[in-house]
């Protein structure tokens, strides 16, 4: 079993920065893939940004040059460092995790970017 836990998430002015970390427990693995979603009232949960083992990372093509996905295989946690915020980037952040085939989830963390 995997539990996910978020943090970081809050109210920040358009332009601004925040960086929102996955706390992972269980038997989790570096060849996992650990990855953020999110989902805006009204819209389907999309992806963000994923991560396999340290190295190979895929972004979506809104995020892409603003946010850095990252993770501590020591600490089994997963961090999404959000620059130059957009009010469009207001959404409730998802942690997820894949493993053999099924997808964990953390309770989400909101993040606000105020105009």
């Amino acid at each position: 079993q995997v539990q996910l836990v978020e943090s970081g998430g809050g109210l920040v002015q358009a332009g601004g920065s925040l960086r929102l970390s996955c706390a992972a427990s269980g038997r989790i693995f570096s060849a996992d893939v650990m990855g953020w979603y999110r989902q805006a009232p009204g819209k389907q949960r999309e992806l963000v940004a994923a991560i396999t083992s340290g190295t190979i990372t895929n972004y979506a093509a809104s995020v892409k040059g603003r946010f850095t996905i990252s993770r501590d295989n020591a600490k089994n946690t997963a961090y999404l460092q959000m620059n130059s915020l957009k009010p469009d980037d207001t959404a409730v952040y998802y942690c997820n995790v894949k493993k053999f085939g099924t997808d964990y989830w953390g309770q989400g963390t909101q993040v606000t970017v105020s105009s």
